[in-house]
């Protein structure tokens, strides 16, 4: 079995992918709060987000990292 250690990338011939821009469902809670996710229950902070994925899963994500890597739609599903 191959090992990869953090901190250190493989020379390997990399290619480049992006990421597909699904919408999920999204909606930004006020309290600490706790959902059943399919890794387990996981709690969410006050201002953390709760996500319902394409497959109806949900899960919370961090304010921080919410901000960082989602972007909210309007209601006509623009930007």
């Amino acid at each position: 079995m191959k090992t990869f250690k953090k901190n250190q990338i493989p020379n390997l011939p990399f290619r480049q992918a992006v990421k597909r821009p699904i919408p999920v469902r999204c909606f930004q809670i006020e309290e600490p709060f706790r959902v059943e996710t399919m890794e387990g229950t996981l709690d969410g902070k006050a201002g953390d987000w709760l996500m319902v994925g394409i497959h109806g899963e949900m899960y919370p994500i961090d304010r921080e990292i919410f901000e960082a890597t989602y972007q909210l739609l309007t209601e006509e599903g623009e930007e």
